[in-house]
């Protein structure tokens, strides 16, 4: 869907009209749905691999599909069924990658991919056939454990011990360089290096335990420069750590209630973090300061059932590969794509029960997960980046908010790179 006049493209106007964002496919778990506790429905993680190539799909049951990317044809149509039946004539057909069930044994709340592994970890973790660097993909389980497994072939490489709680998050270096942390219900984030030897008791993986947290710790997002990691949990603030030393950075007060996902943005100059008291609050990392809130009001939208639906909690927050866009799922049984220079939204998708969010890395699309097991894909505004735009992502990639306030350039021109005019 374009948005005539959306962010990069010129200036935006004050007031638009939200656009209905088109469902593009649906997959729905193969098993008959058990609700006991031990099985668990709920997809409570959604994820792509940073190449595009493959999506994990915690759906339930404690297990996770790894389906290869794009999905065939016959599936990218709304509303389609995906069954385990279909599936196997499905993969024959593609005659490429195959589509993998990982049995995890416990409920999966957190799905990571890797990026590939930086060049001095290649010998630890290379397939055997083709002599390259795997892609691995982490669980994050119900019991504490984290399972790692490799995505070709769809084998188990080893498990992480530490966590004495659910595992509820993950989050991958963008950098290569296999450094894993992981946030718990324990009120605990660890960080693990996947290409250290493991073969000790305890493991030599485990590189530093955070603390900090009096809650469960619900999501941690790594910042794409590899710089700082942001962890939220059920309190009001979010936590900003240094990934260098690994010590607290600062702690971000403004919600008022719990925060429960947050989200950098691709040059890392921006921190979006989302929270149940209905906002969404997009933050500079560097300084602290609040750069704009999204509050969550009801949509005045000509469908029967939302009518009905007060604004409640939100449930995930995730930036779009350009840095333009953020989407956010909350309890009103919306999906709602925002642009940064708007304080209302720009695209919505009417979902139930949604839990999850996550952009597809070359855009186009977002993926949301649901209580009742299922995935949906759905369309999502596509715009041109401005060149201005190009140009203060390329510079705030590597620059900090002080480093461009210190630069002898004028005063609007800072504003601009530091996000100060939206």
């Amino acid at each position: 869907l374009g948005v005539p006049g959306g962010p990069g493209a010129g200036p935006a106007p004050a007031e638009q009209p939200a656009l209905l964002a088109e469902l593009l496919a649906e997959l729905r778990p193969g098993r008959a749905q058990r609700y006991d506790w031990k099985s668990s429905c709920e997809t409570w993680s959604v994820a792509f691999s940073p190449d595009g190539a493959w999506f994990a799909w915690s759906q339930g049951h404690c297990v996770v599909k790894l389906i290869p990317w794009p999905l065939p044809e016959p599936l990218l149509c709304k509303t389609s069924e995906r069954k385990s039946r279909g599936s196997k004539a499905e993969v024959r057909s593609r005659g490429v990658a195959k589509e993998k069930t990982l049995e995890c044994g416990q409920i999966v709340w957190g799905l990571a991919f890797s990026s590939w592994p930086a060049a001095e970890a290649e010998e630890t973790y290379s397939t055997s056939a083709l002599g390259l660097p795997c892609m691995i993909l982490a669980t994050g389980l119900n019991d504490g454990q984290i399972k790692v497994w490799e995505v070709q072939t769809g084998h188990l490489l080893f498990s992480l011990l530490g966590h004495q709680d659910v595992v509820r998050d993950l989050s991958f270096a963008p950098n290569g360089s296999l450094i894993l942390v992981s946030a718990s219900r324990d009120k605990t984030l660890r960080v693990w290096d996947l290409s250290r030897d493991g073969r000790s008791v305890q493991g030599w993986r485990q590189v530093q335990v955070l603390s900090g947290h009096m809650q469960w710790v619900y999501c941690c997002s790594i910042s794409p420069d590899c710089s700082m990691l942001c962890s939220v949990a059920g309190e009001k603030s979010a936590l900003l750590w240094s990934m260098r030393s690994y010590t607290l950075i600062r702690k971000l007060e403004g919600h008022q209630s719990s925060v429960v996902s947050c989200d950098f943005s691709p040059d890392s100059a921006l921190l979006a973090t989302a929270s149940y008291d209905a906002c969404v609050i997009v933050w500079d990392p560097y300084t602290g300061e609040q750069l704009r809130t999204l509050r969550h009001v009801p949509l005045h939208l000509e469908l029967d059932y939302i009518s009905e639906v007060h604004i409640s909690s939100l449930r995930s927050v995730c930036f779009s590969p350009e840095g333009l866009y953020l989407a956010t799922v909350a309890d009103d049984r919306l999906l709602r794509i925002w642009a940064l220079e708007l304080r209302s939204p720009v695209a919505f998708a009417p979902m139930t029960n949604g839990l999850c969010c996550m952009y597809f890395p070359h855009g186009g699309f977002i993926a949301t997960g649901t209580r009742d097991g299922h995935v949906q894909f759905w369309t999502t505004p596509r715009v041109l980046s401005s060149l201005k735009h190009l140009c203060r992502k390329a510079l705030r990639t590597f620059l900090t908010t002080y480093q461009v306030l210190a630069l002898p350039i004028p005063r609007k021109l800072k504003e601009f790179l530091t996000y100060r005019t939206f």
